[in-house]
C-alpha cells in the first residue's frame, strides 16, 4: 500500500466477525444534543473520525466544552444549556454534511453572528432550502455566494419560534437540523416538510436520538412535526452503536465472495435504517441471520434485482460493487439525491463501474448495471470515503482493482483497510 493508492488482492471466502466503528450519524446528533443540554453528558462508543472531529472542534469554538477520551471511544459533553457561550464563530466543517447542516441550526438557536464554510466540494454542497426555512423562524441566514451553497452567514436574535417549511427532496439533513435546534426556540415550532423527503430512517435516529435526551416532538408521519419550545435536553450517559452505512462493506464482503461474516453490535432493531441493507442482500439470494446483538451475512449465488434504495442511499455504491457478481441486472431507483453528497454518487459511480468493464445506464434518479467480464482498474475515489470502502470490495474476487486516495476514508472510517485486511486474513 501506498499512501496514494492501494492494491486490493483477491482473497477466497471470507469469513470472520468485526465491529464496526461508531455510527458518524448518531455521533453527530448526540454531540449536538448534549451541546444544548443541562448538565455534563457521556457519549460511549462515539466514532473518530473527520466528520467527527469538526463536529467536536466547531462545537469548541462555540465554547462548549468537549473532552475526547480516544482509547475509551467516549465524548464527555458539558452541555450550555441552550445558550451559546459565543456570540461570534467561525466553523470550518471541511466536506461534512451533517455537521454544516446540524450547526447551522444549532447557530441560528442562539444568539450572535456566525459563519460556516468547508472546503471547495463542501461549497457546491446545497444548503439554501434550510437558510430558508431558519429565516422563517427570525434570524437572518444567507449563502454568501448568493447560489444556495456555503459560505453561510448566520446573524441571529435566537429562533423565536413559529412555523416554517422546509424542502424534504434533497437532504433529509435539513430537517433533522431544524429538529434538533427547534426546542431552542422562544415558543413553539411547527416544521411542515415541502415535497417528498428522501431518507426518511435518518428523522427516526434524530427524533430517537432526542428523545434519550429527555425532547419529544410531535410528528404527523414524515409530513409535519411540532417540538414545544423552550425545552431543554437533559445531560445523559448515552451509548452509540456501531455504524450500519460502514457495516454494509463487510456483508458486502461475504456476499461478494461466498463468504460468511459477522458484524456484531447491530440487530433488526437498531437505531439506523441502513440495516435493511442485508433485506436486499437477502432478496438477492443471501442468507440472513438477525440476532439480538448481530447480523450474520452469508454469500451465496446472487441475482439482479429491482430495488428503490431511497432510504438506505448511503448503501447504494456497496449494492454496485455486489452487483457486479449477480447473474443478471441490478436496478436502483429513488436516489437522485444522491447526486448532491461528497460526489455525484450516480455519476461518478457509473464512470467507475464502467472502468471495471461493467454496462451501466445512468438514469435520473438511479443507475441500472449490467455485469460483465471485469478488467483491472486504478479506481477515483473523487475524495469520497463512500467511493473508496464499497469499490475495494470488488478487489476482493477481481484481480487489479487498484483504489485512488484511500485516506479519504478518514472522513468516517480512519481504520477500514486494515479492519478489512485483518478481516480477510482471519
Amino acid at each position: 500500500m501506498h499512501d496514494d493508492q492501494i492494491e486490493i488482492e483477491p482473497v477466497g471466502p471470507v469469513r470472520g466477525t468485526i465491529r464496526p466503528p461508531g455510527s458518524k450519524s448518531i455521533t453527530n446528533r448526540a454531540l449536538v444534543c448534549a451541546a444544548l443540554a443541562n448538565g455534563r453528558s457521556e457519549l460511549h462508543g462515539a466514532l473518530a473520525s473527520e466528520d467527527t472531529h469538526v463536529m467536536i472542534d466547531s462545537l469548541q469554538r462555540l465554547g462548549i466544552e468537549v473532552i475526547q477520551d480516544s482509547r475509551h471511544e467516549t465524548l464527555t459533553v458539558a452541555g450550555c444549556g441552550g445558550q451559546l457561550p459565543a456570540d461570534r464563530a467561525e466553523l470550518f466543517v471541511a466536506n461534512s454534511g451533517t455537521t454544516i447542516r446540524f450547526l447551522t441550526a444549532l447557530v441560528a438557536s442562539g444568539v450572535g453572528h456566525y459563519r460556516l464554510d468547508g472546503i471547495e466540494r463542501m461549497r457546491q454542497r446545497p444548503i439554501g432550502d434550510l437558510l430558508d426555512a431558519l429565516s422563517q423562524l427570525g434570524p437572518t441566514c444567507v449563502s454568501e455566494s448568493g447560489n444556495g451553497c456555503p459560505p453561510v452567514r448566520i446573524d441571529t436574535p435566537g429562533l423565536l419560534g413559529g412555523h416554517a417549511r422546509v424542502a424534504g427532496d434533497i437532504s433529509s439533513q435539513y430537517l433533522s437540523g431544524l429538529l434538533m435546534a427547534a426546542p431552542n426556540a422562544q415558543q413553539a415550532v411547527t416544521i411542515e416538510v415541502d415535497g417528498e423527503l428522501v431518507s426518511k430512517p435518518y428523522i427516526d435516529i434524530t427524533l430517537q436520538v432526542m428523545a434519550a435526551f429527555g425532547v419529544q416532538v410531535e410528528r404527523d408521519g414524515y409530513a409535519t412535526f411540532r417540538s414545544d419550545a423552550p425545552q431543554p435536553y437533559q445531560a445523559r450517559e448515552y451509548r452509540i452503536e456501531p455504524d450500519a452505512s460502514a457495516a454494509s462493506y463487510f456483508w458486502g464482503a461475504a456476499a461478494v465472495t461466498g463468504g460468511r461474516v459477522t458484524v456484531e453490535g447491530l440487530s433488526r432493531d437498531a437505531l439506523q435504517g441502513d440495516v435493511a441493507f442485508c433485506d436486499v442482500l437477502a432478496r438477492m439470494g443471501c442468507e440472513v441471520d438477525f440476532q439480538s446483538d448481530s447480523i450474520t451475512v452469508t454469500g451465496k449465488p446472487m441475482r439482479g434485482i429491482e430495488v428503490d434504495m431511497n432510504a438506505i442511499s448511503d448503501t447504494v455504491q456497496t449494492l454496485a460493487a455486489v452487483a457486479l457478481f449477480a447473474e443478471g441486472a441490478t436496478t436502483v431507483t429513488g436516489v437522485a439525491h444522491n447526486r448532491h453528497k461528497e460526489t455525484d454518487r450516480i455519476g461518478d459511480l457509473a464512470r467507475e463501474l464502467r472502468r471495471l468493464g461493467a454496462e451501466v445506464e445512468e438514469r435520473e434518479d438511479g443507475l441500472r448495471i449490467i455485469p460483465a467480464t471485469l478488467r483491472p482498474a486504478e479506481i477515483e475515489t473523487y475524495n469520497d470515503h463512500r467511493m473508496a470502502m464499497s469499490l475495494a470490495l470488488v478487489g476482493l474476487k477481481s484481480p487489479g482493482v487498484v483504489i485512488k486516495n484511500p485516506a479519504c476514508t478518514q472522513k468516517t472510517y480512519p481504520d477500514f483497510f486494515s479492519d478489512l485486511e485483518h478481516l480477510v486474513g482471519a
